[in-house]
């Protein structure tokens, strides 16, 4: 009995070895016309399930958000490019983010479109309701889009595992903002919180000392913090409403 137990636990520990290792990788099979000898083998999360706003994250809680969480190190890690890799166009990436929009409905418009060294990066909004709904990049060099890591999967009460929190939030935009500077004054000495955003369920800054270095995130019910550590150093921004 006891030897037919540790077999099984064997088989289980090796399955979830499995699974973590295909998550990992599972970008670098991605198939698209931008990947090529020539271009970028990408080391972040691709679209898929994780990125579907349709797919129903609430049965999938601790598990999900550690095996999610160790996905993005990995990313981050095996983001290998060729010596001659270029990134894609600003044009180009905000047409991504607009065609993978429809996803969220015909009524979302991309706004606050910004450039980091790792990635495009925009907020969807809705044209009825005038509010945020979701936070969406695109690789800068493979032209994916996909929904944001982080608290926009894990704490989006419209599109992602938020949504089986059904209580009133704890914390308004300025308790949040709140929270946010008090956290910087040890994560980023001198830095300030420099733009806003309400996001379903959660709330997401743009900080640094003069200009923008970095977006954090704060948690509506739970005041904790989520550091956008995945976007790389800030190059600029534009103005867009499609």
């Amino acid at each position: 009995m006891a030897d037919n137990k540790n077999i099984i636990i064997g088989l289980l520990v090796l399955a979830v070895i499995i699974l973590l290792a295909f998550l990992a990788f599972r970008p670098m099979m991605c198939n698209s016309s931008t990947y090529n000898p020539g271009g970028y083998q990408p080391g972040q999360m691709g679209p898929g399930m994780m990125n579907n706003p349709g797919y129903n994250y609430s049965s999938e809680s601790g598990m999900m958000g550690s095996m999610m969480t160790s996905n993005m190190m990995m990313g981050n890690m095996m983001a290998l490019y060729y010596p001659e890799s270029k990134p894609i166009t600003e044009d180009e990436a905000l047409r991504s983010m607009q065609n993978f929009s429809r996803q969220y409905g015909s009524n979302m418009e991309v706004e606050d479109f910004m450039i980091f060294s790792g990635n495009y990066y925009a907020v969807l909004k809705d044209q009825n309701s005038s509010q945020y709904t979701a936070e969406v990049l695109v690789d800068r060099y493979s032209g994916s889009a996909y929904a944001e890591p982080g608290p926009n999967m894990m704490w989006n009460t419209r599109f992602g595992a938020g949504r089986v929190n059904a209580e009133d939030a704890d914390y308004d935009m300025a308790g949040a903002e709140r929270l946010a500077d008090d956290f910087l004054t040890g994560y980023l000495p001198g830095a300030q919180i420099l733009e806003s955003k309400a996001m379903p369920g959660y709330y997401t800054f743009d900080f640094g000392r003069q200009e923008i270095e970095g977006m954090l995130s704060v948690n509506a019910y739970t005041g904790q913090i989520w550091v956008h550590t995945w976007h790389g150093s800030y190059l600029g921004g534009m103005n867009v409403t499609s």
